[in-house]
């Protein structure tokens, strides 16, 4: 009885068409947000910073990227790490070579650069679908790792090959480099996360979402009442890159410090993104949040239960692990296709009908 629509009145379009309709959602949206900015950075520490928060956030990012064009365009990429590699490398330039110019800009200017880069990788997509464009952005990824690699002026003819974050503020909080503070950190990727999930949210239920949507569902249907392919799908991984280059300059600069492409950006990363987004759920800002959450926190748990708690071998630990994680996304594949979002919907209609049986 205490989810509720009743008594609820909607008296405009705007109001009707709100992201949360129900009061309740909106007072648990907010008393969320309010947690996140008030709270959360005077309680945080070196290791919820580090294990759960930051990868969190950041991953959170790549999901709602990658979520824009796989769930809502119906474009299939395995390129989600080759692209965070664009946004890492991106960044990096641009703080070596500018060091005069706020880091935001810099994440920003990233991210812009990683949209090009997935626009002319997108291309392909009109042309082929399906596994064929899956196996075009599986060759990008191997294709953007090969040039990180190869191309000394990269990563400055370092030696070793590895890119490193210098130090640089914002207004006044150094938020990159060792000195940086975990709430400082922490403030920076929640501003780009709050920032990525209003603009994916706006575009989704606008004009531009309803043409990916289309392309989706049927793309020869959308093109007869007039929606272009070439600006729709180009605009998908646009948007798409542009979002996952962001993240990959956060889990560089911010997150990791450091980085050597094939260690931080290899195959393992976009499928890691894709399946953050298969078990959240296609086509949900909501589910993009979801499953960055579960495949953060899933191994951080049985981490601290195999080994600290019931102390086994940490090489054992690590095998059950990967097990357990490949068992539970098998199941919910299984059991509930369309992801965490779908249960999460479910759940509140059995609130909003409890405690009476239809």
């Amino acid at each position: 009885m205490f989810y509720r629509e009743a008594g609820d009145f909607k008296t405009s379009y705007r109001d009707d068409g709100q992201t949360f309709p129900i009061k309740l959602d909106r007072i648990g949206y907010y008393a969320i947000l309010a947690i996140a900015v008030l709270v959360i950075p005077f309680v945080i520490n070196d290791y919820w910073a580090s294990a759960v928060l930051l990868p969190f956030l950041i991953y959170a990012i790549a999901s709602i990227g990658l979520n824009i064009l796989v769930g809502y365009a119906g474009q299939v990429s395995l390129g989600t790490g080759g692209f965070m590699a664009v946004g890492a490398f991106a960044v990096y330039k641009l703080m070596t070579a500018f060091p005069e110019i706020s880091v935001v800009i810099h994440i920003l200017l990233a991210g812009g650069i990683t949209a090009l880069v997935g626009i002319a990788f997108g291309l392909p997509s009109l042309r082929i679908k399906g596994f064929y464009l899956a196996v075009a952005t599986l060759a990008a990824q191997f294709f953007l790792v090969w040039l990180f690699n190869k191309v000394p002026w990269f990563y400055n003819y370092s030696a070793s090959g590895q890119i490193n974050s210098p130090e640089r503020t914002v207004l006044g909080w150094a938020v990159t480099g060792p000195a940086a503070s975990p709430s400082a950190k922490y403030l920076i990727c929640l501003a780009f996360v709050f920032m990525a999930a209003w603009v994916a949210r706006n575009l989704t239920r606008g004009m531009v979402g309803r043409k990916w949507m289309a392309i989706r569902d049927m793309d020869i249907a959308a093109e007869i009442i007039g929606v272009n392919p070439l600006t729709a799908k180009l605009t998908a991984f646009g948007v798409s890159s542009f979002f996952i280059g962001i993240a990959g300059a956060l889990l560089f600069a911010v997150y990791l410090g450091a980085a050597e492409v094939t260690e931080a950006f290899g195959i393992n990363k976009s499928f890691l993104v894709l399946f953050m987004v298969i078990i959240g759920g296609l086509g949900s800002i909501f589910g993009s949040f979801a499953g960055a959450a579960f495949l953060v926190l899933l191994p951080v748990f049985l981490k601290n239960l195999l080994v600290g708690t019931l102390g086994w071998p940490t090489d054992l630990a690590a095998h059950i692990e990967l097990m357990i994680v490949g068992a539970l996304i098998i199941f919910f594949l299984i059991v509930e296709p369309h992801g965490l979002a779908r249960l999460w919907r479910l759940v509140k209609e059995k609130l909003r009908l409890w405690p009476f049986p239809h």
